[in-house]
């Protein structure tokens, strides 16, 4: 028996000496269940939208003050212009917007009815049905209200406009989110296997020591996972298009560029996880941990950014996929240029020179 505790005992020794064991067994579960209690949630809040009152009168206040007093939504601005309405839309400022004809109150009051359209971004079309449910049901809640002093009830429409996906098709919102996700754990975790396979067989060493020079080294293990991204990227669009009706409205090449442009990013974080790391397992745990549930949780395309605090909404910024996701949304489903799209595009560059630079001097570092 004291043998056998003995064992235990020794047991208990290499795991509490073993800090990354120690960080896995308890930091890991925390860390989810803080993150999953609080981004995982299908409520929305705090969405973005604007109002375009044409009415100006009692009526039409009344039902704004009820939107603002809802913690559904966060109302932006109020626009009069169709040409502004439509450039925060493909901006991504708002994700709906209230149309309140100009003689609403009128109708109201000598026809017992009127009418008021909802204009939701349906790129998104579970979002976008939310988010047009809680709008009505404000609406209807105002009406409910009037018609208790009224003896002729008032009936108030809502004209609800899909922008983007009339069908309200699931495609236009998972497959950028696919795309981020394969192309993530592809260029992150291969990367980083194949350097660290190199340094468990001990052939590492012996490739440093050639000709060559560390920079072509990593670029020799980066470039084939390149190509192959690159090639999953076109498989991804074609099956898009010809699979799931979901056309290209923007242009093909930026989209094929901005791809390029995380590929790179991937390959950089896959260098960086292999100089850290000894072990294939350790180098594959952290991919796949450290890829996935950043790209499925901060992405925007699974759960809503707007929903989760503050804290994790400043975290999602630092997550490559995120900026990804909203530019092959804004090409793919918006049909946007560079121009609408460049701060995004500027974030991911960035990130991508400052990942490459600590990737390639630490590289240089530990195994020079």
């Amino acid at each position: 028996m004291k043998q056998f505790l003995a064992f235990i005992k020794k047991e208990f020794y290499h795991v509490f000496r073993d800090r990354k064991t120690l960080l896995m067994l308890f930091g890991l579960p925390v860390v989810q269940i803080v993150l999953f209690g609080f981004a995982l949630s299908n409520e929305i809040k705090n969405t973005r939208i604007v109002v375009m009152d044409y009415a100006k009168d009692e009526a039409s206040q009344k039902i704004i003050d009820r939107l603002e007093a809802s913690s559904y939504f966060d109302i932006q601005e109020n626009l009069l212009s169709a040409s502004n309405l439509e450039a925060s839309f493909k901006e991504g400022k708002v994700k709906l917007a209230i149309v309140i004809p100009a003689d609403f109150n009128n109708d109201l009051l000598h026809f017992n009815k009127a009418q008021i359209q909802i204009i939701a971004d349906a790129s998104d079309p579970n979002t976008a049905n939310t988010l047009t449910t809680y709008a009505s049901a404000i609406i209807m809640s105002y009406q409910t209200e009037m018609n208790g002093l009224r003896h002729a009830p008032y009936q108030i429409t809502t004209e609800v406009r899909m922008l983007y996906n009339p069908e309200l098709k699931g495609a236009p919102n998972f497959v950028p989110g696919v795309m981020a996700l394969v192309l993530m754990l592809i260029g992150v975790m291969m990367t980083a296997v194949s350097i660290v396979r190199e340094k468990e067989n001990g052939t590492m060493e012996i490739l440093l020591v050639s000709p060559f020079r560390p920079f072509l080294v990593i670029l020799s293990k980066a470039i084939p996972y390149l190509i192959i991204s690159i090639i999953n990227v076109a498989i991804i669009l074609s099956l898009s298009v010809f699979l799931l009706d979901l056309p290209i409205n923007g242009s093909v090449a930026l989209l094929f560029g901005e791809s390029i442009l995380l590929i790179i990013t991937a390959l950089s974080m896959g260098l960086l996880i292999s100089t850290s790391t000894d072990s294939q397992q350790t180098a594959m745990l952290l991919s796949m941990m450290g890829m996935m549930l950043p790209t499925l949780l901060f992405t925007g395309f699974m759960f809503p950014i707007e929903n989760m605090p503050m804290p994790l909404q400043i975290i999602s910024n630092i997550v490559p996929a995120k900026w990804y996701y909203i530019i092959v949304k804004s090409i793919m489903i918006k049909g946007l240029g560079i121009s609408m799209i460049w701060k995004e595009t500027l974030i991911l560059a960035g990130m991508t020179v400052i990942l490459v630079a600590i990737s390639i001097r630490k590289f240089k570092i530990r195994l020079a």
